[in-house]
């Protein structure tokens, strides 16, 4: 992985774990963060001549770091991720596009992977990892990954050595054909993480599965590196 993206914008995506087209949003600040321009007006003066030039007082323009809630940090690619309560530790695989605008997905089973396209585990926007249920029968890296619940934790370990915190929110299944893009991946105000997998029961005629389960959570803390 490379830590030498440090811009990465919204992009139109089709992620293949979810199996619709989704909208990668997230890194945008809520709209209102400007102050309208400064407004000048020259009365007159009861002898008719032009009073000097003043100018009104604006709205104080509100600094970006006002609309962020929690910690965020800066982007710095994710190595690990851990998940103790349902035993998972796996090293993270790059995820990008295929040739059909597609979200790659792992292609190992055991394996999950971060969409580097999006916001990385930390910084401002919800960060993708996802990972397969199942492959071939066999259990795969996230074939737990429903049984999560509100207050578990999940940590992210990233190339500048820091080790991220998120606290769950919410466990959600979706049926893939009503999958809430916005509500998964619409812009937010804090460093969140959605982790994705399929979920329902296996339709082994279609060799799919009816829905995803999506798991919300945001940073709660950071560790920094050690030494």
């Amino acid at each position: 992985m490379s830590s030498s993206r440090l811009v990465r914008t919204p992009v139109a995506i089709g992620l293949a774990v979810v199996g619709v087209v989704l909208v990668a949003a997230g890194l945008a600040i809520p709209a209102g963060s400007s102050a309208p321009p400064t407004v000048q007006s020259t009365p007159a003066t009861a002898a008719g001549a032009p009073a000097p030039r003043t100018e009104s007082k604006a709205p104080t323009r509100t600094d970006v770091r006002d609309l962020v809630s929690g910690p965020v940090l800066a982007e710095a690619d994710p190595v690990v991720v851990s998940i103790p309560r349902i035993g998972v530790r796996s090293t993270l695989v790059e995820l990008g596009l295929d040739a059909r605008g597609a979200m790659e997905v792992p292609r190992d089973p055991a394996r999950a992977g971060w969409f580097s396209r999006g916001a990385a585990p930390g910084a401002l926007g919800p960060a993708v990892i996802a990972g397969h249920v199942s492959w071939n029968g066999t259990p795969g890296v996230f074939h737990r990954l429903g049984t999560l619940q509100r207050g578990d934790r999940v940590a992210v370990t990233r190339e500048d050595g820091t080790s991220t915190i998120f606290v769950v929110d919410k466990v959600a299944r979706y049926d893939k054909t009503r999958f809430p893009v916005r509500k998964v991946y619409g812009a937010i105000d804090h460093a969140g993480l959605r982790l994705i997998t399929c979920g329902g029961s296996y339709d082994s005629a279609r060799h799919r599965y009816p829905d995803n389960i999506v798991v919300f959570a945001r940073l709660e803390t950071v560790r920094a590196p050690r030494g």
